[in-house]
């Protein structure tokens, strides 16, 4: 035990040396990189969408985020796998509090609707997909308490997921096929900078992205709630 602690201690140390020489020698940047610099200037023309992080995650960087969608995919899928490799017993009531049910009621509606704003709107404010997904994620997991005992259309969650997954591939392609590479937005008319209706084919996808990332997150919650009622003590 003492000859396990001394070597944790050690490497504790030679890990506070390692980091002290980096904060010793940290420069603040007075200015852009190369590749910062050309997004920054070349993005909005490019692209058409206001918002250049929003470009580079959807364009220059599409692959990345693909690979973003596909590891949350990933992790629903064995959560879920999971969780369904429980016991079954009784279903627990509903003891959920009538405020709880009630402010459930009023915020839902609004949460849901603030998500898809948030993906749609993805190319002109802060926001897009992931936030926008995130957002519904969390509506539907107030939802889930309020009324803990109440069924979550898992197969419809599926479905949004495998739908949008499959939409997002095709427009990747449909980029790779008639533009300049996978994910170009160019496939669509970039239109006026700032307008709802710009910046190509980015609004569809982040709408894909948020869709997907929405019913990832829902599914993963649907089924942790369904283990812990089928888990629930009699």
């Amino acid at each position: 035990m003492k000859m396990k602690n001394s070597i944790a201690l050690v490497l504790i140390v030679m890990f506070g040396i390692f980091l002290f020489h980096i904060y010793e020698r940290y420069q603040t940047q007075t200015a852009l990189n190369k590749t910062a610099a050309y997004y920054n200037s070349k993005a909005p023309a490019e692209t058409g969408a206001a918002n250049v992080v929003t470009s580079i995650v959807v364009t220059y960087r599409g692959l990345d985020t693909l690979g973003e969608v596909t590891v949350l995919f990933l992790t629903a899928m064995i959560v879920g796998y999971i969780l369904r490799q429980r016991g079954k017993a009784k279903t627990p009531k509903n003891t959920t509090s009538e405020i709880l049910i009630t402010a459930a009621n009023i915020l839902i509606p609004g949460s849901i609707i603030l998500g898809a704003y948030v993906f749609i709107n993805g190319h002109l404010t802060p926001g897009g997909g992931f936030q926008g997904g995130a957002i519904i994620g969390t509506a539907i997991g107030l939802m889930i308490l309020a009324n803990p005992i109440g069924n979550i259309q898992k197969t419809a969650l599926h479905y949004i997921e495998s739908l949008s997954g499959f939409t997002y591939i095709l427009i990747g392609l449909a980029g790779l096929i008639l533009a300049g590479g996978f994910l170009d937005n160019r496939i669509l008319p970039l239109g006026n900078l700032g307008e709802l209706f710009s910046a190509g084919a980015i609004p569809i996808i982040y709408s894909l992205i948020g869709l997907k990332v929405g019913s990832e997150l829902s599914s993963i919650l649907a089924s942790i709630n369904e283990t812990t009622n089928n888990t629930a003590k009699s």
